[in-house]
Order: structure tokens, then sequence, then C-alpha cells
């Protein structure tokens, strides 16, 4: 049976993390969910590629002269995919409970269960709880049920770090914007949400690595996230150049 649920990784030098990322998506869970697992490199200079060799289906490489903006390298991944639901994950974020998270993801592809009229999924996403502080509990907390918020209104919006859209769908609204180098994430489910549902599931609460809140700050995290949120509603572009990568 081909694959139904394709799993996009875009990564750039994830040799820290990328080994127990792609762990988690075990030979059995592959073989009785029907999922592959795509890595779309940007251009890795470390072992990122090894690793990615030795346990993805497929892996895709940016060979460009230019620096490949993560919304190119997701787009890459969907074009070679062969599932009937794309998961966009990033290279430091993994399934909460792969099991309950592959379920309901099934139930989608299949047009089953709560979500079966939806097009397009957000997902909820907490820091690893391996490293997770007060911190990134509130911050986290109150973000997810602002983007809650916005798809219960039919304001399409997810977070990057894992985004559930349906092949068809992904296709019929161009996927990806590629030359975004940030607020690529609402920018395709604002289009979405046009044309069809998008939908907020609890049950596919994921958690990410807390390295760019470390080094960075909340503070200044979200000042990048509004002011490129709105300029990409507002004049169709991001306002940043480019979004700096943290290893």
């Amino acid at each position: 049976m081909p694959p139904v649920l394709s799993v996009i990784i875009p990564t750039l030098n994830e040799e820290k993390l990328l080994g127990s990322v792609l762990a988690v998506y075990t030979t059995e869970l592959r073989q009785r969910y029907h999922v592959e697992v795509i890595v779309s490199d940007g251009g890795s200079t470390d072992a990122t590629l090894q690793m990615a060799d030795d346990h993805a289906d497929t892996v895709l490489r940016h060979n460009g002269t230019h620096r490949q903006t993560i919304a190119e390298g997701r787009h890459a991944g969907a074009l070679g995919a062969h599932g009937d639901v794309l998961v966009f994950i990033n290279g430091d974020t993994v399934p909460a409970n792969p099991e309950r998270f592959f379920h309901t993801l099934t139930q989608f592809a299949n047009r089953s269960g709560r979500y079966r009229r939806a097009s397009a999924l957000a997902c909820p996403v907490l820091v690893d709880p391996a490293e997770r502080v007060v911190m990134d509990t509130v911050v986290h907390t109150v973000f997810n049920w602002y983007v809650w918020l916005l798809n219960a209104l039919r304001i399409g919006a997810g977070r990057g770090e894992c985004q559930v859209v349906r092949r068809d769908v992904y296709m019929a609204v161009g996927g990806y914007r590629v030359g975004l180098a940030a607020g690529e994430d609402f920018d395709l489910f604002g289009r979405i949400s046009r044309k069809a549902r998008v939908r907020f599931a609890w049950e596919l609460l994921v958690h990410e690595s807390p390295r760019r809140f470390r080094k960075f700050g909340y503070f200044r995290i979200l000042y990048w996230w509004a002011v490129n949120a709105m300029s990409v509603l507002l004049r169709g572009r991001s306002s940043s150049d480019e979004w700096e990568p943290v290893r």
C-alpha cells in the first residue's frame, strides 16, 4: 500500500537533534500507519545528511547557491511526497504521543473522526518536558489558545513547528510561498482558510526544543513573530530577510 501520510522535515545542520527526532518514526510505526519520512535539507555541512540517509525514506538536497528558506525546504518536500496528507514538522520537534498523533492523522486522511471535514490541522506546541521551565509553559499555553481562537473564528492560523494539510488542498493554494523568510506558516493557513476549513487539533501535541527561546528570549521572539505576521498580512512579504538558525 502506498504511503498515506508524508512526514516532511526541513533541516539545516541538525546533527545534534536529528538522530533522536528520526528515532521516533520507527519501522513498525511507519508500516502500521503507512508513513513515509522525507528529510528536505537546505545545504547541511555537518552529519545531518548521513543521519537522514540512514533513517529517512527520502532525502532531498538543496544544491542551489542561494540560502534556502524553510518555506522552500518544506515545499520541496511536498513536491517529493507521495502521501494524501502532508505533515510538516521541524527538525527539532517530535509528536508528544506518536501513537495518538498518527491515529488521529489516519482518521483525518480517511475523512473520519472529528476532523473529517477539515482540510488542514494546526497543532499545539509545548517545550520538551526535559527542558521545560515555568515560563515555557505559560507562554506556549497562552499562544496555543490564541491559535485555537483564531481557528475557531475561521481565521486560519498554525505554527510552523507542525502543520498538517491535505495534499490536494496544499497544491490548490500553491503551497508555501517560498520567498518568505518568516511568517510563511500563518500565510499558508490564512490562504487555506479562505477556501477551506482549518481546525486546531489538541490531539496533535508536539514538543519542540527551547533553543531559540533560550538564545533570544521570549520577548524578542514574540516581537519578531508579531512583526513578521503583520508584514505578511499587510504587505505580502516578511519583515525579516532571513530567519537566523540556532543550533
